[in-house]
């Protein structure tokens, strides 16, 4: 559905994108996630076509961006991070402006309002002027806008913030239901709500791409977690020994036990190697696993390292 190749862009002389490369495939909720000025939302103006690249390749279900930018905001529904509202219109108003803007027929008009609407769950606020709605409903009303077309993706920049915990929990589901009929690519710095949303993430900082995986992948690190029933002597400098071992650090777990990370060279599963030493060696083993992370980790390790 989104094929991003090479995508560099220029704002003056800062780099704002470098080489920058991903797909999104049909069907998939993929969270763009990066820190503020990662160029998430620059990514995201090229996409929707209001942005042009300095060098590389964006197509949208197989059309060129730049070649074909008309067609493919008719096939995209878009929400910025802050949403194009009309705040004197009533909500019904406003839809039906965007409904005649989206040059939708007359005769198919009625059913996708009434779509809309349903999904988003505005019925009981059609005639209320949207700047007498909450945050929360006016997101509601820029969702119901972004989706009023059928489009088949859904690019939404940060449709969460600014809003109380509970009307985050609201949008969430609301995006979960959308997803059942859209492909989504959405863009947020809030690691939480991208965990509990998306099927994928890439992950961007200062421009570049740091990480592009699913979330099950991310969470599975290729370090091996080692706890012993009790203090054991050489079992780091027979943990060094075996191959593709990077580094080893020693660690208490929760119950004060002691134990190892064990940090492999390349994504190789080290738990086996560690199974056959420490059965060899009879070390009291307690639990012997691959660690597992959370986005928060991962987020935080790639930050690091820049």
């Amino acid at each position: 559905m989104i094929e991003v190749s090479n995508l560099t862009k220029f704002y003056g002389d800062v780099k704002a994108l470098n080489d920058v490369s991903f797909n999104v495939n049909a069907g998939e909720v993929v969270g763009l996630l990066g820190p503020n000025g990662a160029g998430k939302s620059t990514t995201i103006k090229i996409l929707t076509g209001y942005l042009q690249p300095d060098d590389g390749v964006v197509k949208i279900d197989n059309l060129d961006v730049l070649t074909h930018t008309r067609e493919i905001q008719t096939r995209i529904g878009y929400l910025p991070e802050n949403a194009p509202l009309y705040p004197e219109l009533t909500v019904q108003t406003y839809l039906r402006m965007i409904a005649d803007l989206r040059e939708i027929p007359r005769e198919a008009q009625m059913s996708c309002l009434s779509e809309a609407i349903y999904a988003t769950g505005l019925a009981d606020r059609l005639t209320q002027p949207i700047v007498q709605l909450s945050k929360g409903f006016r997101q509601r009303v820029g969702l119901a806008q972004a989706i009023l077309h059928h489009p088949k993706l859904l690019i939404l920049d940060e449709p969460t913030i600014g809003l109380d915990p509970t009307q985050i929990v609201e949008i969430r589901h609301l995006i979960r239901r959308l997803a059942r009929n859209s492909t989504i690519l959405f863009s947020s710095h809030i690691l939480s709500e991208v965990e509990a949303v998306c099927d994928r993430v890439v992950i961007i900082m200062n421009g570049e791409l740091k990480a592009d995986a699913r979330l099950d992948q991310l969470a599975t690190s290729s370090d091996a977690i080692l706890i012993l029933q009790k203090e054991t002597a050489g079992v780091n400098q027979a943990l060094q020994s075996l191959n593709g071992v990077s580094a080893i650090e020693p660690l208490r777990s929760a119950d004060g036990h002691p134990g190892y990370r064990v940090t492999a060279q390349a994504d190789v599963d080290l738990c086996p190697s560690i199974y056959d030493l420490a059965r060899q060696s009879d070390w009291p083993v307690r639990e012997l696993r691959r660690d597992v992370r959370t986005l928060e980790t991962v987020f935080n390790q790639l930050a690091t390292a820049e």
